[in-house]
């Protein structure tokens, strides 16, 4: 295993991106359409849409590279998967409206990526946070695997669940 990135993100509008040559456009909806899952956004070639409780302030990150599919930490109280197709171009992690990417040292390639979080109710009723501490927190695995469709493996937020069934409902 390897870390990519631990530390603090500023999230605005409860999102931030990886990026993997696509910009966000401000289309959030595109990015969940046809998806079980509304915290990780994949629809988009080349972009992942990470949705958070936290309204604004910051957030706990950590990003990890595996060679293989880990096992589950169901320690996490909200797990969903989704895959990745990474460009030539360099994977970034993005606060929202920032032009300041977050280079990881991720190669080219198909990926999964598992996203994980803890306490997305208890910030999303704080709304924000200034820090210096984050009320949610969010880990990001990455492997190298074949595309497969997203998957809710744990789910026990309100928040969660409203994410979800957002998703859901999107026409296709």
């Amino acid at each position: 295993m390897t870390t990519l990135f631990s530390g603090l993100l500023n999230v605005q509008y409860g999102q931030f991106y990886l990026e993997a040559g696509t910009r966000f456009d401000g289309d959030m909806a595109r990015c969940f359409k046809g998806q079980s899952n509304g915290l990780m956004g994949a629809r988009v070639p080349g972009l992942l849409y990470a949705t958070t409780g936290l309204h604004t302030g910051i957030v706990g990150v950590t990003v990890l590279l595996e060679g293989a599919e880990p096992s589950v930490d169901n320690s996490w109280d909200e797990i969903v998967e989704i895959s990745l197709q990474a460009s030539g171009r360099e994977v970034a992690l993005l606060e929202w409206a920032s032009d300041e990417p977050i280079p990881l040292a991720v190669m080219a390639g198909p990926y999964r990526v598992r996203y994980s979080a803890r306490a997305m109710d208890e910030a999303a009723k704080a709304d924000t946070n200034d820090g210096p501490h984050p009320i949610d927190t969010y880990r990001i695995v990455i492997w190298p695997a074949a595309p497969a469709p997203d998957r809710v493996i744990n789910q026990t937020s309100e928040t969660a669940r409203y994410w979800h069934d957002w998703a859901r409902g999107l026409a296709e």
